[in-house]
């Protein structure tokens, strides 16, 4: 997995943590006096307050995820949300979800092996995986609130790599994932304000990000391939941005990326 980050800025479980906390606060300060019915742009048919709900549920369930260090996968997603009562409360309750999240945080070691459904089997692989569930989602309320989102490039370089890391193990509950197959054919994907960059090769069986194999690595070519900033290519690769988008410069076979991103949503 490569994860090397500008100016020496390595982005681990410390980070992670702490910008959990930090994206949260910023979604709960935008939804000050913001109508929770609005649409939100970047999740079709749900509502502002759909958003919030969802984001904090998933706080709240992962956090019992890391308490107990689960094994295996859980029989059950049920977990006490202690929704709010009143209408004015939604901003107070995404709050606590935080508090929530960090109280299990403080309580686990980050090295911990734990079962996840990504690549990386310990209870880091949840607190990476709920920091970019909260930042997309700040996003999202964000951009459905006519605002335009900005997102730290080293977090966004990261986010990125997370989405390509555990996109192959994905299929569970985004099953057009399995239809990324291919003889070989390779994708570059390239951050041109942090100079990182990933190489996807398509196999008969799988996909994956190509390993690092010296400073040459990435002057290899590929057959096509897509470059932006850091915070524009995550919020490509997570469907909030069009890649027909100037934001984003497309090269090379353009049938590889209508199938890429037809299958790689999620």
């Amino acid at each position: 997995m490569h994860t090397s980050h500008p100016a020496g800025r390595a982005v681990g479980p410390a980070e992670h943590r702490a910008a959990v906390a930090t994206e949260t606060a910023a979604f709960a300060a935008a939804l000050d006096g913001a109508d929770l019915t609005a649409p939100v742009p970047g999740c079709p048919d749900w509502t502002l307050r759909d958003l919030v709900k969802h984001t904090g549920s998933v706080q709240r369930m992962f956090s019992v995820l890391l308490r107990r260090l689960v094994q295996e996968p859980p029989r059950s997603r049920e977990v006490e949300l202690h929704l709010p009562t009143a209408e004015d409360g939604w901003a107070d309750w995404l709050s606590a979800s935080a508090a929530v999240a960090a109280d299990a945080f403080a309580g686990t070691d980050p090295d911990a092996p734990m079962w996840a459904w990504g690549a990386d089997q310990h209870a880091r692989f949840w607190m990476r995986r709920m920091l970019f569930e909260t930042l997309v989602h700040r996003t999202d309320a964000e951009r459905a609130l006519g605002r335009r989102p900005v997102i730290d490039p080293a977090l966004a370089t990261d986010g990125v790599d997370e989405f390509l890391t555990n996109l192959p193990y994905a299929t569970f509950f985004a099953p057009h994932v399995a239809r990324l197959r291919g003889e070989g054919e390779t994708l570059r994907f390239r951050c041109t304000d942090t100079d990182d960059d990933w190489l996807i090769r398509l196999r008969p069986d799988s996909f994956g990000v190509e390993p690092r194999t010296g400073e040459g690595a990435a002057t290899v070519s590929a057959d096509a391939g897509v470059q932006g900033t850091a915070a524009d290519l995550l919020l490509l690769l997570y469907g909030r941005l069009d890649r027909g988008s100037d934001a984003v410069e497309n090269t090379g076979d353009e049938e590889l990326l209508t199938r890429w991103f037809t299958h790689s949503a999620f």
